[in-house]
């Protein structure tokens, strides 16, 4: 299955650290990068996802299951 994770800086403060490649590869508990000060993630999965995460749950990366994919 193929995953999209977009990371955006924020307007005030552009901290984003990309340790990945565009259009690469990543693995479970491979670190992709990591945001910082009111930058987001987006991350657009296939529609037969079953997604776990409810609207305002805490994250955190490398450590929370939002989705299982079918």
């Amino acid at each position: 299955e193929e995953i999209l994770v977009r990371q955006i800086a924020g307007a005030l403060a552009r901290r984003i650290v990309t340790y990945a490649e565009e259009n690469s590869t990543c693995h479970i508990n491979e670190h992709m990068g990591f945001i910082k000060f009111g930058s987001r993630v987006d991350v657009y999965l296939p529609l037969d996802t079953e997604v776990l995460a409810k609207l305002n749950d805490k994250t955190v990366g490398n450590q929370t299951i939002i989705a299982k994919l079918r």
